[in-house]
């Protein structure tokens, strides 16, 4: 079992084998911190609590189509105008 640290979370690394050795220990550790599974020295799967994944899920993208606004967030949208400073960057698309 190894400890990874980065800036925002600590996450321990087990192989394959240890993990299902002791599922229920890495089960209960999930619920405090990810838990990376290896597979021939990669990590294969990552091991979150539920209330993570759902956090995580909550946090996605949802894709609009143009039936999904009103007229006046099409309104909104048309008059948007780009900042004087972006003109700076017109000779990338032109």
């Amino acid at each position: 079992m190894a400890i990874m640290e980065d800036h925002t979370t600590t996450m321990v690394t087990v192989s394959s084998g240890e993990f299902h050795r002791h599922v229920g220990r890495y089960q209960d550790m999930a619920l405090r911190q990810p838990v990376a599974v290896t597979c021939k020295g990669r990590e294969r799967t990552i091991i979150i609590s539920a209330a993570e994944y759902y956090r995580l899920k909550r946090r996605d993208r949802q894709v609009l189509t143009l039936f999904d606004f009103t007229d006046a967030d099409i309104a909104a949208l048309e008059a948007t105008r780009a900042p004087d400073s972006s003109k700076a960057y017109d000779h990338e698309i032109s």
